[in-house]
């Protein structure tokens, strides 16, 4: 009996402190849906603070390139009305941004802030390799604290230049350069750990909430550094350093990184057990079954092998390149933007900015219900990315006019911005882990998604370089640029596209009627069935919008009708086709009797 006592004490000491004190305070173990709330709460806060300490150096930029406007602008149509004939304005504009930091606020200075922004996504796409595969081999509730007190450390560095009259640009490019790599320790383990506590049904709602965090963080670093600016530009980056140093004491102290680690046990009618603890096996059209391994760490090259993984990893290259330009870009571009005649401080510009991050979570909650509703994740990304791009041009043209106009395209672009890029980050990187040949378990699903964020944070680091030397000479240009990354990144999905609509074909031919005879055809029965069944494939795959009933939808609306569209009009053909088939194959019998 005693024998029989002996692990418990040893599943204690595995336990986080905070969850053993927890239990002593209940006076019982916690339920596993207990342990998977609290997941997503700690989830939440320490990828909310890696973004919050991430933003900081847009918002300051401003501050520390205030004259950039001067030659960033000189394309814009309504630079020779209003700078020319209103001279004591821009100098006004110039009074109210400060003089700048040397040496960001040079001529060169938004080239130089360009290559700040370049060493820290280069370095972060490296890392991020690097620390999916030490991930997938380390305790994730450590790996994730001392990546999350090492951002906050380099990050604080960076604001403590301020204070020691730094001007040397190889000093702040080395500590960009090693918040960076910290940095990279935290998407790959984030998504792990989730993946290990729920299963598939209803990720892509779940994970598309979850994933407001980084959201949140980019607002929370916005309202943040922007309220610090008026006591130094320092503070920007101290205070943030401090909130995530604070966060990764949370995750020690808080996050089970695994169901076993805890001893927790799923109920049976729990819908989003986890599939590691049951075997569930993940399949959905573009991931097809393949032989089981063994429960190891997956090797870089054949996590690459998962069907699904390259061309989501490709599309999230040109995703992330389009939502990182406006994560360091934005709040510059709109403090040096004239919106209705007037321009922004670099505090009302930082705070103007989080309405793109608004329609991020937006976008990315929606994303993640369409995707679930529809069982089809390519589809709905390259949905969001088509619409992205009349989106963009629209803000570009029209956002200047009003401040209202403004603040609605600007939301609406966050939508389809971060949309795919949150879907695809989030329930398409745990759904390709938890590949049914995987097991669903934690040293996969760090791999996997480390190849796709990685790949994704190498488009995240060439896109705000290339705005840094483009702007200089046309914002309309950085515009044109993001509008060809979103068509890229719709066109990489097409073939997993196809795979999903080819997969609601097979289903509605599953349930089709035994075929027709040529005769049964000819005499009209068949047109007519054809036309019943056809009514009905309507029905339960979605009916295309009716000419005579004209409804006035929202955006979101029109991606979920479009996209039902799709495998509406690729069932209709494919009925079509088959009817051909058939008839030529009689024809063929008849003329050979």
């Amino acid at each position: 009996m005693g024998s029989l006592e002996e692990p418990e004490p040893v599943m204690n000491n595995r336990k986080p402190l905070g969850i053993r004190f927890l239990e002593y305070v209940k006076g019982t173990n916690l339920s596993f849906k207990t342990h998977q709330s609290i997941v997503l709460i700690v989830t939440f806060v320490a990828y909310a603070s890696y973004h919050c300490a991430r933003k900081t150096t847009s918002i300051v930029k401003s501050t520390l390139d205030p004259a950039s406007s001067d030659f960033s602008l000189n394309s814009l149509p309504w630079r020779t009305t209003f700078l020319h004939k209103q001279p004591a304005g821009s100098r006004k504009l110039l009074w109210k941004l400060g003089d700048g930091w040397s040496p960001f606020n040079g001529t060169d200075g938004t080239s130089l802030l360009g290559e700040l922004d370049l060493a820290f996504l280069a370095v972060y796409a490296m890392g991020m390799y690097l620390a999916g595969h030490l991930g997938d081999r380390m305790n994730l509730r450590i790996f994730l604290t001392v990546g999350m007190v090492g951002t906050g450390v380099f990050t604080s560095l960076f604001g403590v230049g301020y204070w020691g009259n730094v001007h040397n640009f190889y000093y702040f490019l080395a500590v960009q350069m090693l918040a960076g790599l910290f940095q990279s320790t935290g998407w790959p383990s984030v998504v792990a750990v989730v993946g290990n506590w729920f299963g598939k049904k209803k990720r892509g709602l779940i994970m598309g909430i979850w994933n407001a965090h980084t959201s949140i963080g980019n607002i929370t670093g916005s309202l943040v550094a922007s309220a610090m600016l008026s006591y130094g530009w320092g503070w920007s980056f101290v205070v943030p350093g401090l909130m995530i140093i604070v966060a990764g004491l949370i995750v020690f102290l808080f996050l089970p990184v695994d169901p076993e680690s805890v001893g927790a046990n799923p109920d049976e009618e729990d819908e989003c057990h986890s599939p590691r603890k049951h075997g569930e096996e993940v399949t959905e059209p573009l991931l097809r079954p393949v032989t089981q391994s063994k429960d190891k760490a997956v090797g870089f090259i054949e996590a690459w092998k998962i069907p699904g993984v390259a061309p989501f990893a490709l599309c999230l290259f040109f995703s992330k390149l389009v939502a990182y330009t406006f994560l360091y870009w934005l709040p510059f571009y709109i403090s040096h933007t004239a919106i209705a005649g007037k321009y922004l401080s670099s505090e009302t510009a930082g705070d103007l900015s989080t309405i793109f991050d608004v329609g991020g979570v937006l976008g990315g909650i929606l994303a993640g219900h369409i995707s679930d509703r529809l069982d089809a994740r390519a589809i709905t990304a390259a949905s969001f990315m088509y619409c992205a791009i009349p989106a963009l041009f629209f803000y570009r043209s029209y956002g200047h006019v009003s401040l209202a106009l403004n603040i609605v395209l600007m939301f609406i672009t966050g939508i389809f911005v971060n949309g795919p890029y949150a879907l695809i980050t989030t329930a398409v990187s745990a759904d390709l882990g938890t590949h049914s040949s995987l097991k669903g378990n934690s040293r996969a699903l760090a791999t996997v998604t480390a190849i796709i964020d990685g790949t994704g944070s190498v488009g995240a680091a060439i896109g705000p370089l290339l705005t840094g030397y483009i702007s200089a000479k046309s914002w309309s240009a950085v515009f044109t640029m993001l509008m060809a990354a979103a068509l890229i990144a719709g066109l990489l999905l097409t073939k997993l596209v196809v795979a999903e609509v080819a997969a609601k074909m097979a289903e509605s031919r599953s349930s089709r009627p035994p075929e027709e005879t040529l005769d049964q055809f000819l005499s009209g029965d068949l047109l007519q069935r054809n036309s019943d069944g056809l009514l009905h494939q309507r029905s339960s795959v979605g009916t295309p919008p009716s000419s005579s009933a004209v409804t006035i939808c929202s955006p979101v609306a029109l991606i979920s009708s479009a996209a039902r569209g799709w495998i509406w009009v690729a069932s209709g053909v494919d009925l079509i086709y088959d009817r051909i088939r058939f008839i030529d194959s009689d024809l063929g019998e008849f003329l050979v009797w």
